[in-house]
């Protein structure tokens, strides 16, 4: 029984291999045609006379200048109160949030040292200290600096008392 199928098997793997051959004339076939496409379009290129045609010229048009639309930036709203800072402005660049005071004090103190006028927020809905890096008047200026920072903290959003 075991020979039969070995034979089976083999039988089909011959007739496989057989029957997928591709003859030769087939490739001379399509050798030949694209030879005589090739001599066609060169003959027709060696009977046309060349004519110079002026060239064509697309008008230029001025780039329309840029306008940031500060609009559409998500803000998110919370009630917050300052724990360690000069206090928040109307919009304020948020880089961290931390269930325990002290890690959000330790980040405060990175951003003091980098320059920024860091503040500490308490969010008593969430149980969550806000760690604000810089707070502004207008949401422009707020969004710009938010998008600095996020070079160094990726997660860096806008809060809007």
């Amino acid at each position: 029984m075991k020979k039969f199928m070995v034979f089976g098997a083999a039988m089909c793997v011959v007739m496989a291999f057989t029957s997928c051959k591709s003859s030769e004339s087939a490739y001379k076939k399509a050798y030949e045609k694209a030879k005589a496409q090739e001599q066609t379009s060169s003959n027709d290129n060696d009977n046309r006379s060349v004519v110079a045609a002026a060239p064509v010229v697309a008008p230029v048009e001025a780039p329309a200048p840029v306008v940031d639309n500060y609009d559409n930036e998500p803000v998110r709203r919370e009630n917050v109160s300052v724990v360690n800072g000069a206090g928040l402005k109307a919009y304020s660049v948020v880089v961290g949030s931390f269930g325990v005071k002290s890690n959000a004090e330790g980040l405060q103190q990175r951003l003091k040292s980098a320059g920024y006028d860091a503040q500490v927020a308490y969010n008593s809905g969430n149980n969550m200290y806000r760690v604000v890096a810089s707070t502004y008047d207008s949401k422009a200026s707020a969004v710009q600096s938010r998008n600095q920072l996020r070079a160094t903290y990726a997660d860096a959003w806008l809060l809007s008392r």
